[in-house]
């Protein structure tokens, strides 16, 4: 009925908590409903998805990313559908399996160093000139600050495939990742700046569609 919470209504389903899920098109996921947001991941992606489930009819439940996209519409008995780019209508998918929880991992300052190096390197290998990428954050937002790095070169690998996308992220000379102010992202004049925030774990970072949005939106 009305009165069933959103949380209730999302953990009355017939579904694990976390599982590995096979869409009809052959696209493996993990399904992280443990924590206070679910998680999404797809298989040989680094990315995890913070998403937002909203209420719809018949008591189906959509799931959306930060950018408003829906990725997944799980029915009252737990039937699931996923959306993707490659199957925006949505292709059923079913439980295959356990998974492991979806957890960002803990890195050192050093670790830290090292990847920005790397990520710096294959942003710049992606555009065809340098990218610089600096960090300005206090110690504890190693993993978020990672973790927002590698969203940022994930949406600039995914933009240069499409010629109108890859006009407007060939203006990308720097990005900054900050844990100073609100957090969000701003493309301007050449510069990523994203601001995390270090307690949200991955949602404390803005999505590769998200940034895709942003960088695309840019004048």
């Amino acid at each position: 009925g009305r009165g069933q919470s959103m949380r209730d209504r999302v953990f009355s389903r017939n579904l694990p908590p976390i599982g590995r899920f096979v869409s009809e098109t052959g696209q493996a996921f993990t399904f992280d409903r443990s924590g206070p947001r679910p998680l999404l991941r797809f298989e040989r992606s680094t990315e995890i998805w913070v998403l937002r489930p909203t209420a719809a009819p018949r008591g189906d439940v959509i799931y959306r990313n930060d950018n408003g996209d829906q990725i997944l519409r799980v029915t009252p008995d737990g039937g699931m559908t996923l959306y993707t780019t490659a199957a925006p209508q949505g292709a059923p998918a079913a439980l295959s399996g356990a998974a492991d929880g979806l957890s960002a991992p803990t890195l050192s300052a050093v670790q830290l160093w090292n990847f920005i190096v790397r990520q710096s390197d294959r942003a710049s290998r992606t555009l065809g000139r340098l990218v610089v990428v600096d960090v300005d954050i206090r110690p504890g937002s190693e993993a978020v600050a990672a973790d927002s790095l590698s969203t940022a070169t994930d949406a600039i690998a995914r933009m240069v495939r499409t010629p109108d996308s890859q006009r407007k992220v060939a203006q990308l000379r720097r990005i900054l990742v900050t844990d100073q102010g609100r957090p969000g992202a701003v493309f301007d004049r050449g510069l990523l700046r994203i601001v995390i925030d270090p307690n949200a774990g991955p949602a404390g970072r803005p999505s590769s569609a998200r940034l895709i949005r942003l960088i695309s939106d840019a004048s």
